[in-house]
């Protein structure tokens, strides 16, 4: 036990769960029932770790708690958008120079779309406020969203494996909440937090604090957020206490990041979390 201890306390594998771990203060009678990594009726995933003189043996770290991203990470939200683009301009008779240019405003940095469609409005003259312009996108764009079928499946698996999950994502409470509705994906999960609802955006823990609370857990307890975004997903996830893992699209080339894994499709990501459920796989 006291090796044990010593091992975590060091920093030796991970200094939040470490922390956790030595503040519930467990009897060395209770340890044992601890190292299965088939230990599902917990709801917790397990890291594999030496036990000192003890033997070898698994230390429960990290709960069963998955945060997802909604946009870019669940959904294809850039092809949505372009589909979006694409009949924007044909009902305005904006002409094929005016899809490339609304895409590109996006792409340099205005997310926020009553600004976005404050400059649109500006651009083409057009005789609608920018808020009208915005709303008819916030009710369009639900729409326009799409899921593959095998993301679906892999929550389902997360799931029946033991798995909490959630989606966790930043936007105006319409239009999330739209498309999670309207690609099935309220019902793969087990809550959502949006930021427009809430109030409180990601990287802010607080969004991470909600997800977890409606998933019947505690950041205490430790977890995995998985998402596109390096400063929302993975710093604020980082932040939470949470384990990470970025889904690379390649629109963040050559920046360093402290992701505990790196792939490039959300389903990549699944496997990993089913591996460490299983204690193996990539730590």
């Amino acid at each position: 036990m006291n090796s044990l201890l010593t091992y975590l306390s060091s920093g030796g594998h991970e200094g939040f769960a470490a922390q956790r771990f030595r503040e519930s203060a467990r009897s060395p009678t209770e340890i044992p029932n601890l190292w299965s990594a088939k230990h599902v009726a917990t709801g917790l995933s397990v890291d594999r770790l030496p036990i000192g003189s003890t033997g070898t043996g698994y230390v429960v770290l990290v709960q069963r708690l998955a945060l997802f991203d909604l946009d870019n990470t669940l959904v294809d939200f850039d092809a949505a958008f372009r589909g979006w683009v694409e009949e924007f301009a044909d009902e305005h008779r904006l002409g094929l120079e005016a899809v490339d240019w609304l895409i590109e405003l996006d792409r340099a940095g205005y997310p926020h779309r009553e600004v976005f469609f404050a400059k649109v409005r500006e651009r083409f003259a057009l005789p609608d406020s920018a808020e009208e312009l915005w709303g008819r996108y916030r009710r369009r764009m639900p729409y326009l969203v799409h899921r593959r079928p095998e993301v679906l499946d892999g929550l389902a698996q997360l799931r029946v494996s033991g798995w909490r999950v959630a989606i966790v994502t930043n936007g105006t409470a319409d239009n999330q909440l739209g498309k999670i509705q309207q690609t099935g994906l309220s019902e793969a999960v087990d809550a959502y937090a949006l930021s427009g609802t809430e109030g409180i955006r990601k990287p802010e823990v607080g969004l991470f604090d909600i997800a977890a609370t409606r998933c019947g857990a505690t950041l205490a307890e430790g977890g995995w957020m998985i998402g596109d975004n390096l400063i929302a997903d993975i710093a604020g996830g980082r932040g939470a206490g949470l384990r990470t893992i970025w889904i690379d699209r390649g629109t963040w080339p050559r920046v360093d990041h402290q992701a505990d894994h790196v792939v490039t499709d959300v389903l990549q990501a699944v496997e990993i979390l089913q591996a460490s459920n299983e204690g193996g796989g990539p730590r």
